[in-house]
């Protein structure tokens, strides 16, 4: 899910002439390309939270690019110089412990590479994935020689997408227990067994709509160029090419680019809301439930990934009160689940279901990436034992789904 954006407050105790002038900055900028978005986010907005002048900040960094680029590969040299400190046999447990604590402590900026470093040029997107690939790729050999399993970078993706996605939300819990939460949800992951998964063939999530209005034929095309390039990269030309208008004839049905993107936002709500009310349909047992809950949020991922996508990398770049029904809808999602976990998890309070929640969410997100998003019956199957694992359910009610 999408990090819940909050109102920006400026500093107003930042030293005079620190001599780590340069990290406060990268702190800050990060923490503003994080609520914003790359290109809602200026070099002034940076400069307050810092407690500098524009001019200042440009004596650090030339441009807004220079100074993204760097709060992208921010957590990703945490990372490695964290997993690299490790001896060649430091344990799954060991390492999944460094991870928590690098990404706890930048808890507030190490969203920033999650969506918004699309927006990086290929060669720094390149730099940037070499970098993460070498931290999936130490996780992804303990955890093979661990547990001996053939699919060890399925599993550590989806265990550091466990671990990553307290970076998306702004649950307040202790950085103790949130390590504690993220450590096990991530070490579950992967030991999880999937021979055993929830059948996803028989789970069904609502279609979008059919285009048959024009303003219906100008979001349906819209979706994809938004996912593809980048809502920003985007102009009103192409879609209306693609719809085959005039770029004018938007305006009939949209007030302008913005408002298209909100529709998305709001589809995507509208479906996922269908979706969960479908499968808690009959119900009864909590822990039916959140299986019920997990293999719907699967199957609603692998079936409407370009909607998806744009509803959480764009979310940023909404005004305040075109973001307010999309907050409360996301909130509403998360309320769900933390009711029906902590009927099954009576260990759990509120704070913990909800971290736990997201957890299994980052799980989807970066499981759903490694296996490139190709709908399979068996990918839903084994995402869905992967995000089930992380939550901490019981093995044994998950239906034989495997072979």
């Amino acid at each position: 899910m999408t990090p819940l954006r909050t109102e920006p407050t400026p500093a107003s105790t930042a030293p005079t002439r620190p001599r780590n002038r340069r990290q406060l900055i990268i702190d800050a900028a990060g923490r503003v390309f994080n609520e914003r978005g790359y290109h809602a986010a200026s070099m002034e907005e940076i400069a307050l939270r810092v407690g500098i002048t524009a001019p200042a900040l440009y004596r650090h960094f030339p441009n807004k690019y220079a100074l993204f680029s760097e709060c992208a590969n921010f957590m990703a040299d945490g990372l490695v110089e964290a997993l690299d400190a490790l001896p060649d046999d430091a344990s799954v447990e060991e390492l999944m412990i460094a991870a928590t604590r690098v990404t706890i402590a930048h808890r507030d900026t190490g969203g920033v590479y999650r969506w918004e470093a699309r927006y990086l040029n290929a060669d720094d997107r390149r730099v940037l994935r070499r970098k993460f690939g070498h931290v999936l790729d130490r996780v992804a050999v303990a955890v093979q020689a661990e547990h001996a399993v053939s699919d060890g970078h399925l599993r550590a993706a989806a265990a550091l997408g466990a671990i990553g996605s307290i970076t998306t939300h702004r649950t307040r819990i202790s950085s103790q227990r949130a390590e504690a939460l993220l450590v096990e949800a991530s070490t579950r992951v992967v030991e999880a067994d999937l021979r055993r998964a929830a059948p996803s063939s028989a789970v069904g999530v609502p279609a979008q709509p059919v285009a048959r209005t024009r303003r219906a034929q100008i979001l349906a095309a819209a979706i994809p160029l938004f996912e593809r390039d980048g809502f920003a990269n985007v102009s009103l030309g192409r879609i209306a090419e693609s719809v085959g208008i005039v770029p004018s004839a938007i305006y009939r049905h949209y007030p302008g680019k913005v408002d298209i993107l909100a529709a998305a936002c709001m589809q995507a709500a509208g479906l996922l809301s269908q979706a969960v009310e479908q499968a808690l349909t009959g119900c009864a047992d909590p822990e039916d439930a959140v299986v019920a809950l997990a293999a719907t949020y699967v199957a609603y991922s692998f079936e409407h990934r370009a909607l998806t996508s744009v509803a959480e990398a764009e979310l940023a770049g909404l005004p305040a009160e075109l973001q307010r029904p999309l907050i409360l809808a996301q909130r509403e999602h998360i309320a769900i689940w933390e009711q029906q976990l902590r009927a099954v998890r009576q260990d759990l309070n509120g704070r913990q279901a909800r971290v736990l929640v997201h957890a299994g969410l980052g799980v989807v997100v970066e499981a759903g990436r490694r296996l490139h998003w190709e709908d399979t019956d068996e990918h839903r199957r084994t995402v869905t034992a992967l995000l089930v694992s992380a939550l901490g359910m019981p093995g044994d009610r998950l239906p034989a789904g495997g072979p």
